[in-house]
């Protein structure tokens, strides 16, 4: 079975506070972008499984640490059995340390596809409770549809984005820069949002008012600015090639604008060197 993780971004997203367990809540609006890796899962000819990754993956991963390797291993968990053996691809296309939850789509793909191959028969909601456990964003992709999403990530409500229908998107991710979660998270201080707001109240505005606005933001980009420069001028830059709104994904490092033409958003990426591009329309 061959299947196409897909990206996200995130329209706006809001560090609220600091839990007691020492993870943060969040409040965020997850859009699935058609920039994809390449996984496939085919049944092991022998008594023992492979893994093998190629691609733009970051070296020095050991098999175990890949988040499909411990999708599969919290789905045994959940079933209480181990899967058959199974011989595991994974070309990787989207960039990693880029906020776009390339390996978290990695991921719960791999408990998708499980799932249909070895006609396990679980649910969406018990696939997104599996998915949990490894990760944060894991769940967003089992339903891979525009979410509101809060608490750590595993609170997800539909919401309709109907002003991104039509507009096209180009993404950039600076090829030396990359952040990682928790590096984003060390700088950053919560901010609650104004008393009655959500950010599924803006979903229905326009990309302009987003832009005009001071809760459709993300919160993560003043700290990982001031250690990114690089990221804050590719940011500047894409706003300067005419997006009607641009932001970071997730921690970064990557950056993406909306376009009202496909001309603008291809030309806007192909203004920047040295940076991993994609150019498309929103949703799948």
């Amino acid at each position: 079975m061959i299947i196409f993780p897909n990206a996200k971004i995130n329209i706006g997203l809001r560090v609220l506070r600091r839990r007691t367990d020492g993870y943060h809540d969040i409040e965020s609006i997850m859009v699935p972008v058609k920039w994809c890796d390449v996984l496939e899962l085919t049944p092991a000819e022998g008594s023992e499984g492979s893994f093998t990754l190629t691609g733009s993956a970051l070296g020095g991963c050991p098999p175990e640490k890949n988040l499909v390797i411990k999708a599969l291993r919290a789905l045994e968990a959940h079933l209480g059995s181990p899967l058959p053996p199974l011989d595991i691809n994974l070309h990787k296309v989207i960039p990693d340390g880029a906020g776009l939850g390339g390996g978290s789509a990695d991921a719960s793909f791999a408990i998708m596809a499980a799932n249909d191959m070895l006609g396990l028969g679980l649910s969406r909601e018990v696939m997104a409770a599996v998915a949990a456990r490894v990760g944060a964003d894991c769940p967003f992709f089992i339903y891979n549809r525009p979410m509101l999403v809060q608490g750590i990530g595993e609170r997800l409500t539909p919401v309709d984005v109907p002003a991104l229908d039509g507009l096209h998107i180009a993404i950039v991710k600076p090829e030396a820069e990359a952040v990682s979660t928790r590096e984003a998270y060390a700088g950053i201080t919560p901010r609650e949002l104004p008393e009655g707001t959500c950010l599924s109240g803006f979903a229905a505005l326009k990309p302009e008012e987003w832009a005009a606005s001071e809760v459709m933001v993300n919160d993560f980009e003043p700290s990982v600015f001031a250690l990114r420069p690089v990221i804050a001028a590719t940011l500047e830059r894409m706003k300067a090639s005419g997006a009607v709104y641009a932001a970071m994904s997730g921690s970064g490092a990557a950056v993406y604008g909306l376009f009202h033409s496909a001309k603008m958003a291809e030309e806007a990426a192909a203004s920047f060197t040295g940076c991993r591009t994609f150019v498309g329309v929103l949703g799948l």
